[in-house]
Order: C-alpha cells, then sequence, then structure tokens
C-alpha cells in the first residue's frame, strides 16, 4: 500500500482527533509529506506539510490547532488535531509532494479518512 491513511471518525466540536499516514518507504523516505482535506463540494485543501528534517507549514485555518509530525524510522506521518470545529469536516489525505512549494505528487491519492465534527 502506498498510502494509508487512519484515525477519522465522528467527532464533537472541540474535540480532538489524531490522524496517521502509512506510507511505503519509497514515497517517504526523504520526501516531505503532507495532510490535506477536502471538504463536500470544496477542492482539496493543504492542511499541513513536514520536511523529512521536522520542519512544518500550516495553513492559516487550523495554525495553533492542528501539529503534523512524522516518525522517519515507521514511514508515518500524523496530523493532531485539537479545538476541531464543524468546518473541519471532510475527507483527510496525505501525500508527498514533490517538492515543497509542488503540486504535483509522488503517490496516487489514496482512499482518506473521514473528519466529521459536530456542533
Amino acid at each position: 500500500v502506498q498510502l494509508q491513511a487512519s484515525g477519522g471518525g465522528l467527532v464533537q466540536s472541540g474535540g480532538s482527533l489524531r490522524l496517521s499516514c502509512a506510507a511505503s518507504g519509497s514515497i517517504f523516505s526523504g520526501n516531505v509529506m503532507g495532510w490535506y482535506r477536502q471538504a463536500p463540494g470544496k477542492q482539496r485543501e493543504l492542511v499541513a506539510k513536514i520536511t523529512s528534517g521536522g520542519n512544518t507549514n500550516y495553513a492559516d485555518s487550523v495554525k495553533g490547532r492542528f501539529t503534523i509530525s512524522r516518525d522517519n524510522a515507521k514511514n508515518t506521518v500524523y496530523l493532531q488535531m485539537n479545538s476541531l470545529k464543524p468546518e473541519d469536516t471532510a475527507v483527510y489525505y496525505c501525500n508527498a509532494p514533490r517538492g515543497w512549494y509542488s503540486s504535483t505528487y509522488y503517490a496516487r491519492w489514496g482512499q482518506g479518512t473521514l473528519v466529521t465534527v459536530s456542533s
């Protein structure tokens, strides 16, 4: 499996979830990894990204609430989501962009994991 995202679910507003994404070594190793989301009727957007060395960047809408991290030994990237809001409801995906600013990716998009935040 190239990318396998998990950890989504139904949570109340203000709650927390931790997403995980296991990746094939050929995709994960040495590459930027990102979390993306797509809400119903909207385009997929970047949520957060992280370099192999741990440098991070976040969308303004999640700064201070979400934390991206990675375990290079396990080829896994995580997204800790706190203070969730109904507008965070979306399918969340992980992928490896071909560069920090790239919009092309090393892997096909997986099925993602659904996060639903109730008000």
